[in-house]
């Protein structure tokens, strides 16, 4: 099958076995560091992507997507409630209350920002009553004034259920500064667990008593909780939805409270993803100092070369393709080894804390017990289309000096 003069011997060039072992040995190592390079940037952003998935789920899944507020408390929330589910991006709309406050037990103190909910119907907005580990969410009874602590908080007061602990919130008087407190005490009734800062920063009280708490009616609650298929269209959809209300409603959402720790992680991971990529560049351009190397080897074969009529192109194009191949079988071999590793990391972790009796990720530090990872497409196509372009890019320059060598002066020295 008739091929390009240039990729014909270049391909030749690459396979061949030469006489300097030494250069056989780099061009080995270039491929192998940038198999490994591709693996460590797949397997290390896969694992930022698990961790970001747990992250989302658990935070996200305990605060409010989106909430519609009333300027002044709300008497009626099923109409609200009704408006929002016409909206095709909500799945679910419930009440909801919000206070900040600070608890006191046993003269430690910590802030709390208490969540008014309906136990019945949490579990269409939140995931808590599945990290329920003492007690249960179904405890909250209106006028018993029941809590449910974050596992952080309990552990800080050592708290057990059914144990008492007050709660203090700021109240609006006629009082010199404007502002009193006022004590109320709570019994606890559960604690959760979702494994992030949630659990030392959130408490649950029933709505009831939250109104009361107040001084509002009993069916009175601040806003209504809105559950969105897309996270990320959560301003919007709640925005349209207290426009549509009117002006005694007003919008707001998981971004304003969780947003900047989102694009935290999100400059983390872009972050992390171009120190891994100099890895990549630095066994991409070893490239260099293998086809310097193979010029000097082939230096008398470039010079016949030039002499049966080999254009200084076709010189430059035969290195370029045979610098190419090493990058192309480099990237690819890491690629599908990272892909491999991306997807069996968790059980490798796994299979280690069973060999070593060792556990790496424990629950009783870390909010996940196992090493979580996602692997994506896209990351995969980028950081092997890095590996391609910066392995051709490599190419370049030993080409180029490939091409302007003298034919008798080659000839002259070999």
């Amino acid at each position: 099958m008739f091929r390009p003069l240039s990729i014909f011997i270049g391909a030749r060039y690459t396979r061949a076995k030469r006489r300097n072992r030494f250069v056989s040995f780099i061009s080995m190592t270039s491929m192998i560091g940038l198999a490994l390079g591709v693996l460590a940037m797949i397997v290390v952003l896969s694992v930022m992507n698990g961790f970001q998935r747990e992250m989302s789920s658990r935070i996200l899944g305990m605060v409010p997507h989106a909430t519609i507020v009333g300027v002044n408390p709300i008497d009626d929330w099923q109409p609200v409630a009704a408006a929002a589910m016409k909206n095709p991006e909500v799945t679910a709309a419930v009440p909801f209350t919000e206070m900040e406050g600070m608890l006191s037990y046993k003269g430690s103190m910590q802030p709390i920002q208490v969540s008014g909910i309906d136990p019945a119907q949490e579990g269409k907005v939140s995931i808590v009553a599945q990290h329920i580990v003492q007690g249960r969410l179904d405890d909250l009874k209106p006028g018993e004034f029941g809590v449910v602590v974050g596992e952080i908080t309990a552990r800080r007061f050592r708290l057990n259920v059914g144990d008492k602990i007050t709660l203090i919130v700021p109240e609006v008087s006629s009082a010199p500064g404007g502002i009193t407190p006022r004590m109320q005490r709570l019994n606890v009734v559960g604690v959760f667990k979702v494994g992030a800062e949630l659990d030392g920063s959130m408490a649950l009280i029933h709505m009831a008593d939250a109104a009361q708490m107040q001084h509002w009616q009993p069916n009175q609650v601040q806003s209504v909780r809105l559950a969105v298929k897309d996270l990320y269209a959560a301003p919007k959809v709640s925005n349209d939805i207290a426009n549509g209300l009117g002006t005694a409603y007003k919008a707001d959402d998981w971004t304003h409270t969780q947003g900047s720790l989102f694009s935290a992680m999100k400059m983390e991971k872009t972050m992390i993803g171009l120190l891994l990529l100099m890895i990549v560049a630095v066994a991409a351009f070893n490239i260099i100092a293998t086809l310097i190397m193979v010029v000097n080897d082939k230096g008398a074969d470039i010079a016949i070369l030039r002499t049966i009529g080999a254009t200084p192109r076709q010189i430059m194009a035969i290195f370029m393709v045979q610098g190419t191949v090493i990058g192309i079988v480099g990237t690819l071999i890491g690629g599908v080894l990272g892909v491999i590793a991306a997807l069996n990391v968790s059980e490798l972790v796994g299979w280690l804390e069973r060999v070593t009796g060792q556990h790496i990720f424990s629950s009783d530090v870390y909010f996940v017990s196992n090493l979580p990872s996602e692997l994506q497409g896209g990351d995969v196509l980028l950081i092997c289309s890095a590996g391609f372009i910066l392995s051709f890019l490599a190419t370049v320059y030993p080409a180029w000096r490939a091409a302007k060598i003298e034919p008798a002066h080659a000839l002259r020295y070999s």
